[in-house]
């Protein structure tokens, strides 16, 4: 058993406006860390084009249409200040989704232990019917309701470290309890959910950290809070939205995670899934916008990835 990387040029393509901190060059970083000598044993797949409606699973009919009608001939489409479309945009966000599928299916046929999708833009923001946060698409909620569509999964877990709330994720599983989902972020930060008494149905476990926090409060969060819901809740998958803008080096955030730090984590997550779920994983990059940060981040999580 092995790790399987899906990956694709295109995701180097969706182009956004001068200065934006999502930018191509996060791909090229993820994809040039990767190609290194340390992970010439992974399997690599390139990532599909989805089709338009599995992402109904989590977004209104009305949502996607109206996506699907804003794609531009040419320039930007904003969806909001900070999120856009350009002409290369609607394929490249159905290639995440595509991806994030492809990791499902592997690793649920027992193809692959584990896997990890390096595509852009992120999704995690996006909820039902609303982009936001640089996401239109959320691609870690599509994946989880084909878990349970298409392999007939009861209960999927979503970890989730990057620095922002996933306000989109919770949002879409907020009242269902065959979904759970755990997050560590920074607060008071965008987008300004995230805090502890948002609980849902008893499948909300946020552990909000503050600016300047480190390692050691992200430990404690995940020893104290994350980790013992994982056990209680006994998921079959577990799908994780790996955000690296913890970093110290990140210009979007203020906590002091290193490389070390994001190791621990997907180790610990590894660990749960050992023990909870066969070891099946699927880990889908989200934020992290310093390219240094980024790429060693990277390669410190696809490494205990690879680790089984």
């Amino acid at each position: 058993m092995t790790t399987l990387v899906l990956q694709h040029p295109s995701f180097a393509l969706h182009q956004t406006s001068a200065g934006h901190p999502e930018r191509p060059d996060r791909y090229r970083a993820v994809e040039a860390v990767l190609a290194g000598d340390a992970f010439r044993d992974l399997m690599r797949e390139q990532a599909e084009v989805a089709a338009v409606d599995v992402t109904r699973y989590v977004h209104t009919n009305a949502y996607v249409d109206a996506l699907e009608n804003a794609r531009p001939n040419q320039g930007f489409v904003y969806l909001d200040g900070d999120t856009m479309m350009e002409p290369s945009t609607w394929e490249v966000v159905l290639r995440g989704v595509g991806g994030s599928l492809q990791a499902v299916d592997r690793v649920l046929d027992g193809d692959v232990q584990n896997a990890f999708v390096a595509c852009r833009p992120p999704g995690h923001h996006a909820e039902s019917e609303k982009a936001m946060g640089f996401c239109l698409f959320n691609n870690i909620g599509i994946a989880a309701r084909h878990a349970q569509k298409v392999h007939g999964l009861e209960r999927v877990a979503i970890v989730d470290f990057d620095v922002h709330h996933g306000n989109g994720t919770q949002e879409i599983f907020y009242n269902d309890p065959s979904v759970l989902y755990a997050s560590t972020h920074q607060m008071p930060l965008y987008p300004g959910t995230g805090a502890e008494r948002e609980t849902g149905a008893g499948n909300i476990f946020n552990a909000p950290l503050a600016p300047g926090d480190g390692g050691s409060a992200l430990q404690a969060a995940f020893s104290n809070r994350i980790l013992p819901a994982l056990d209680a809740f006994k998921p079959e998958l577990i799908i994780v939205s790996a955000g690296f803008d913890a970093h110290e080096r990140d210009p979007l955030a203020s906590l002091r995670m290193v490389e070390s730090d994001f190791a621990w984590v997907t180790r610990k997550l590894m660990d749960s899934a050992e023990r909870l779920c066969g070891g099946r994983l699927v880990s889908v990059l989200e934020g992290g916008y310093d390219l240094q940060g980024l790429s060693g981040s990277v390669s410190a999580h696809v490494t205990e990835l690879m680790k089984g």
